[in-house]
């Protein structure tokens, strides 16, 4: 059990309802929009990890931005309005389709991967490397403890 002289319930709170997390996500909004991508936070999510790896499943892409099947869905329909990612049908499972960046989708990888570690940058600014160690620490035992 916490010891509530170390973690206030305040805090706590706060982290539970990702106040944080929407902080940074709003920052990576704001900073994509000035620099002219015509994308979502959510939708940077997917694209980064197509950057990564091309040709995932909706439901791989699910499992990799921790979002649920409909939303995820709902994420690539607005891309595929977009014309920054298209679906092409699995040939090995015909009831799923593979999700791939178009030319302009590939296109925007440099300046959408620039934003985010601007907001990164922004959001870390001021602490130290321990501190940053010691949060990831911290977070990857949250993560590890809920899995």
């Amino acid at each position: 059990m916490l010891d509530q002289d170390l973690v206030s319930q305040e805090y706590f709170y706060n982290f539970l309802t990702g106040k944080y997390s929407i902080a940074v996500m709003r920052r990576l909004q704001r900073n994509l929009k000035e620099a002219g991508l015509s994308i979502t936070s959510e939708q940077w999510s997917i694209m980064y990890n197509l950057w990564i790896e091309e040709g995932l499943t909706q439901q791989e892409l699910a499992i990799r931005t921790f979002r649920d099947k409909p939303s995820v869905t709902r994420l690539i329909n607005n891309l595929e309005r977009l014309n920054l990612v298209i679906r092409v049908n699995d040939k090995n499972d015909r009831r799923s389709n593979l999700i791939y960046l178009t030319k302009i989708g590939r296109k925007m990888k440099d300046e959408g991967m620039k934003q985010a570690t601007n907001t990164i940058e922004q959001a870390l600014g001021g602490l130290t490397d321990d501190q940053i160690a010691l949060s990831h620490t911290a977070l990857h035992r949250v993560l590890f403890n809920l899995k």
